[in-house]
């Protein structure tokens, strides 16, 4: 169980750095190395990616992995750096509001400062109604543990897949519906374009989180148009997978060990995790 008091006042400056003067960007991390890479880079909070932790598991992303290997991940990641830590808990894995509520205080107990909620599960946007139930079920669960954990409410109304019709209004109901049940921050992903990002800005009533992309507008414009805090996903995992993918056509093509010019050494490696931050 890690100090409440210290939890606390990381939880609380995690939620400042969503109204700072610039963008919250948050590289999301799935294993201590990347998480200790990440902050000795100078990040002032890390966050979590549920498909990356997933992925390096041996799992599919969606709940495929259990609450707790998910949270043992997470207690990993939060020991072993002193920044805040924010965990991507997907659904909240499990059908109803005390499933939630088991797994925010399971959170808490991995030494999280703050969380992710979705709300759409295996493939199914949930009803309306439900998933503002589970985000202020999420908040109450919060506050009994004595921690303001910082909620970040994911809506996935963007998904083509799950929404036919207004998709934009849709997604701003929900956002602000999340915000009123208690979420600090609210996540819109599938989202990319500077006009679309800028109405979403002015029409959600509380910090903006964008998921970033190869299409997405630059941080300065990110910031120009509004927006409060951005996550690159599971994309900073998947891009290490890519380069094991052309080191390895490198070396069947040619034959040359190229990719290894300018890696991290293995000492550097070693001077970063030898010993833990917690």
């Amino acid at each position: 169980m890690p100090d409440l008091a210290v939890l606390r006042r990381k939880a609380q400056a995690l939620c400042a750095l969503h109204h700072g003067p610039e963008p919250l960007l948050l590289l999301n991390v799935w294993d201590t190395a990347s998480a200790r890479l990440v902050e000795s880079l100078g990040f002032p909070a890390i966050a979590t990616t549920s498909s990356g932790v997933a992925n390096s598991l041996g799992y599919a992303d969606g709940e495929r992995l259990s609450r707790g290997e998910m949270l043992a991940v997470v207690a990993r990641i939060a020991h072993a750096v002193t920044v805040p830590v924010s965990a991507d808990l997907e659904a909240g894995y499990g059908e109803g509001e005390d499933a939630v509520k088991h797994t925010v205080r399971a959170a808490v107990e991995a030494g999280a400062a703050g969380f992710n909620l979705e709300d759409a599960r295996r493939g199914v946007l949930l009803p309306f109604e439900a998933a503002v139930q589970r985000v202020r079920a999420a908040r109450a669960a919060a506050s009994e543990t004595g921690v303001p954990l910082v909620i970040n409410a994911r809506s996935d109304a963007f998904h083509p897949g799950y929404v036919s019709g207004d998709r934009f209004a849709e997604a701003v109901r929900r956002a602000n519906a999340y915000r009123e049940a208690g979420a600090d921050c609210l996540f819109l992903p599938f989202v990319s374009e500077a006009e679309v990002i800028s109405r979403l800005a002015r029409a959600v009533n509380g910090p903006l989180n964008i998921l970033a992309g190869a299409q997405t507008p630059p941080l300065p414009e990110l910031k120009r148009l509004g927006v409060a805090r951005v996550s690159v996903g599971g994309a900073l995992a998947r891009a290490a997978l890519s380069i094991i993918r052309r080191a390895s056509d490198e070396l069947r093509a040619t034959g040359r060990f190229d990719f290894a010019d300018g890696i991290i050494t293995h000492a550097e490696m070693n001077r970063l995790l030898s010993h833990e931050a917690g």
